[in-house]
């Protein structure tokens, strides 16, 4: 049984959506910040990822054995596990994965695609991040691609009803997207896969839905 706040947060979830389907046809506007973000969520919601794989093993231990929260102000969603910080830098979650799958399906009652519900859900999830914290939450970052843009690799936290939570694992729990998984499909946080579950068996989200391509195969 949904609560107040998730049935908020679908609300939300849906209007973001709604948004995004009118918007991103035309995305690219004047400013250089606008072009960026356009081009990125262009190719996102065509099922193509532009950001890239980090070039070195993440620490994932480095989160229990030495936290190093940095603030980060997000300035827009880029995919459905990645957005831009107000610093140009790209902040990746490294424990979460958006779906890519560009089959058509329905979701909230209105055609649409996998890649286009992580993409709005990202968006939806960033604005209630920010919302109890001054527009800005603290990242540990795992990582770091340079070049331009910096990529950075990290998890990202707020809190809600007075507990801390990951941002990755809101997205997941939520149906808005996958555990992330290694190269040899382990998954890079263990306990995110059993929030993972947990939304499958409860058909949250996506997988209301038997209509779309989970990462690691067909649903």
């Amino acid at each position: 049984r949904m609560n107040n706040g998730a049935r908020r947060f679908d609300r939300l979830l849906f209007c973001t959506l709604l948004n995004a389907l009118i918007a991103l046809p035309s995305a690219a506007r004047a400013d250089t910040v606008s072009d960026f973000v356009g081009y990125y969520q262009n190719a996102y919601a065509e099922g193509r990822d532009l950001i890239p794989e980090p070039q070195m093993p993440l620490d994932t231990s480095s989160i229990a054995s030495r936290l190093d929260l940095q603030t980060v102000s997000p300035e827009a969603a880029l995919s459905g596990s990645a957005f831009l910080g107000a610093d140009g830098a790209v902040i990746k979650l490294a424990g979460v994965q958006g779906c890519l799958s560009t089959e058509p399906m329905e979701f909230a009652g209105m055609p649409t695609t996998c890649a286009m519900i992580s993409l709005a859900g990202m968006s939806a999830a960033l604005d209630e991040a920010k919302t109890g914290a001054g527009d800005a939450f603290p990242c540990h970052v795992l990582a770091q691609n340079p070049g331009r843009p910096t990529v950075r690799y990290a998890e990202c936290f707020f809190v809600e009803n007075g507990a801390v939570r990951s941002l990755s694992e809101a997205l997941i729990r939520k149906g808005l997207a996958f555990a992330a998984r290694d190269r040899a499909g382990r998954p890079v946080f263990p306990e995110y896969l059993q929030a993972e579950e947990a939304a499958r068996s409860e058909r949250a989200g996506i997988w209301a839905s038997d209509q779309f391509a989970h990462p690691n195969g067909e649903r």
